[in-house]
């Protein structure tokens, strides 16, 4: 059940990041096309008013399609016919007219010779594959040369469009840490067990009440006590405990759960609570700390110091996951800074991360032209390439720490 609510928490993260994106383009007159969460494939999928909304198969992301984020140009329509070409050599007549229109911005004609391609299209008895292929590369240019077309738009509504989305994650981070703030955050307090776990190592040796004094023979603290169990590695270890004025030393081997190393009990926790004021000052703070603290990981990342601070969305469930075994209100914590490193990841600048179109939109309105589809596709590779290489280094981190390594 707590990998399900984990999992639910992260797919409300990206629905609340492309619903910014969604509304803002509604507001700015950029009518999205598409509004999925996750990547296609789509699992499930629905056409409402013209927009499609769908659930992905690959749990990455998601994304909102705005019409028309480059402007159209006739290799565009040499890439995505070219298939149906080989099929029906004669739709060349019919793909000339939109091609000689782009080649010479004349997008009014080039959108006006779209109807005939398309019921050309229709007639010319292609394959599947490269009916797609047509059929894709027909909305593609219908879409760069609607009215609403991103590239059309004043470079501040591009910039907004694109900033909504992690904009909405980082608002979303500071209200709910907030929200925590209000509900009650754990103070400092003496070790003393709450709660033990029947069927598990603690079992054997401790009780409700024992306050925890030492662990291996070295004073903890609340805070310190499960850091120094989670890296046992499994070795057996000793807890110095208070049992009744008397002082006992207690052995126990953790077992593996969920990817770290237990006992099997909890600690009586106090919470205190915030007043609104108080509850938002406190937490706009807490965020500017994670945030500098995730650019130093960043930094640290780019000399090879920081890689085990990368997790994939597999560690991000498996973490959420264990907190929302301490406190609902643990819980979302983590779910807020979740919510922050969405954001700051997405601001990175580089394609095809939202801080890359926002960098390309900037340069694009200080030259006072556009920049070349080219460009942009060439920017995108090395921004996947980058992406993908964050991904499997998180994973491969997340399966060590499953193994317990």
């Amino acid at each position: 059940m707590n990998i399900a609510v984990s999992i639910g928490g992260l797919a409300f993260l990206i629905l609340i990041h492309e619903a910014g994106h969604f509304f803002v383009a509604l507001a700015v007159r950029m009518r999205p096309r598409r509004f999925y969460i996750f990547f296609p494939p789509a699992l499930v999928k629905r056409v409402h008013n013209g927009i499609e909304y769908g659930i992905g198969s690959i749990p990455l992301g998601g994304y909102v399609k705005i019409p028309g984020m480059h402007k159209p140009a006739a290799g565009d329509v040499d890439a995505q016919f070219g298939r149906a070409l080989d099929e029906a050599p004669w739709l060349e007549r019919h793909i000339s007219p939109v091609k000689a229109a782009l080649e010479e911005s004349r997008l009014d004609d080039a959108r006006a010779a779209l109807p005939d391609l398309r019921a050309a299209v229709e007639r010319a008895g292609l394959s599947d594959p490269a009916r797609r292929s047509a059929e894709r590369g027909l909305n593609e240019v219908d879409d760069g040369l609607s009215v609403d077309a991103y590239w059309r738009a004043p470079v501040w509504k591009r910039v907004a469009v694109i900033l909504a989305g992690p904009g909405t994650n980082l608002a979303f981070a500071v209200v709910l840490l907030a929200a925590v703030f209000m509900l009650g955050v754990p103070k400092a307090v003496l070790p003393v067990v709450d709660k033990v776990d029947p069927g598990t190592p603690a079992a054997q040796i401790l009780q409700p009440g024992d306050r925890v004094v030492a662990v291996d023979g070295k004073p903890v603290s609340s805070a310190q006590i499960a850091q120094r169990i989670r890296a046992s590695g499994g070795r057996p270890i000793e807890l110095t405990v208070v049992r009744s004025a008397r002082r006992l030393t207690v052995e126990a081997r953790p077992v593996l759960q969920d990817g770290a190393y237990r006992l099997g009990f909890v600690l009586s926790l106090e919470y205190r609570k915030y007043g609104p004021l108080a509850a938002f000052r406190l937490a706009i703070g807490r965020t500017w700390e994670v945030t500098k603290a995730i650019g130093a990981s960043l930094g640290r990342l780019v000399t090879g110091s920081g890689r085990k601070d990368v997790a994939s969305p597999v560690g991000i469930v498996q973490a959420s996951s264990q907190t929302l075994e301490v406190d609902y209100r643990e819980y979302l914590g983590v779910l807020a800074l979740i919510s922050l490193s969405l954001a700051l990841l997405n601001l990175l600048p580089f394609l095809p991360l939202d801080g890359g179109h926002i960098a390309f939109s900037l340069a694009e309105g200080i030259r006072g032209r556009a920049i070349s589809r080219e460009a942009y596709e060439r920017a995108s590779a090395l921004g996947i390439v980058l992406v993908l290489f964050l991904f499997f280094i998180g994973l491969s981190n997340d399966v060590d720490r499953l193994r317990g390594g």
